[in-house]
């Protein structure tokens, strides 16, 4: 499959019926390993990427260049369609936005999130006019590489903690529907009343995020809240972390080494990352 009907696939994800869940990788590993267990497509995780990197998750810890690189390795690595996690653009400008839009398409990317977050805790979300233009010139970006590639806008404002977060998003994430945005992420919440509220004001596909620490909601629940696309941002990454974690201070404190009860068997991946050698 080349990158044209990859990227018409994702499309149609998000305008056919139903819901669909997007697991997030960080290496051209752990995309090949998601990519067997029937997913639709792969989203990559900054956060993941960045800690690969032994790098803090938060934008500029990672270049653009080897973010891009990063997305070119677990694109090539896997036969389904990948969207990146583009963080805030990599820059303030609407024509750099526009510019790390067409590298993450160069990189075989066919869809990405841009983020209205600016890490500035006195201002933590762009100006609204601003994340419009923003919006706007990833839209332009996008439709001059010439494949329908799937723009998604991301709203900070429950996670920045903003006033009247519901309404900030669902004015927010409208109007970058208008700018060219095809689907709307709002991360930070796990309120059902509140996604399925979502769901019903902004006007195209929602997109939410599980696997934080706490959250309960199933993929058939929210499904029946009207969520169209599901992620899993970093919480993989951070748990395979956590697993290292676990077993350091197992080895250190005990001098054991139950831990690997969990491993694969070396012959075993052996086995399945051969597998993909003529893909």
């Amino acid at each position: 499959m080349n990158q044209l009907q990859k990227a018409q696939l994702f499309k149609q994800l998000h305008l056919q019926d139903g819901t669909f869940l997007m697991p997030n990788a960080w290496d051209a590993g752990s995309a090949r390993m998601l990519s067997v267990s029937g997913f639709p497509a792969i989203g990559t995780t900054s956060a993941g990427i960045a800690f690969s990197q032994g790098l803090p998750d938060y934008e500029g810890a990672v270049t653009r260049e080897s973010m891009s690189d990063c997305i070119r390795r677990i694109a090539a690595a896997v036969s389904l369609p990948v969207s990146a996690d583009l963080e805030a653009g990599y820059g303030i400008e609407p024509r750099q936005v526009g510019e790390t839009i067409r590298l993450a398409i160069a990189a075989g990317a066919v869809g990405g999130n841009i983020e209205d977050f600016t890490g500035d805790s006195s201002a933590p979300l762009f100006d609204p006019a601003l994340s419009v233009e923003r919006i706007r010139a990833a839209r332009n970006a996008a439709d001059a590489a010439g494949i329908p590639f799937t723009l998604t806008a991301r709203t900070d404002c429950y996670l920045a903690q903003v006033e009247n977060p519901f309404s900030a998003a669902v004015e927010r994430a409208n109007r970058y529907r208008e700018a060219g945005a095809d689907c709307l992420f709002v991360p930070g919440i796990s309120d059902p009343d509140i996604i399925k509220a979502l769901a019903k004001e902004i006007d195209g596909p929602l997109t939410v995020v599980m696997g934080l620490s706490g959250a309960t909601l199933c993929v058939a629940h929210l499904a029946e809240l009207g969520v169209k696309r599901i992620t899993i941002g970093g919480s993989l990454a951070r748990a395979t972390y956590g697993l290292i974690r676990q077993a350091a201070l197992e080895m250190k404190e005990h001098g054991s080494f139950s831990f690997a009860n969990q491993q694969i068997p070396d012959d075993e991946l052996c086995r399945f990352f051969s597998s993909f050698a003529n893909t």
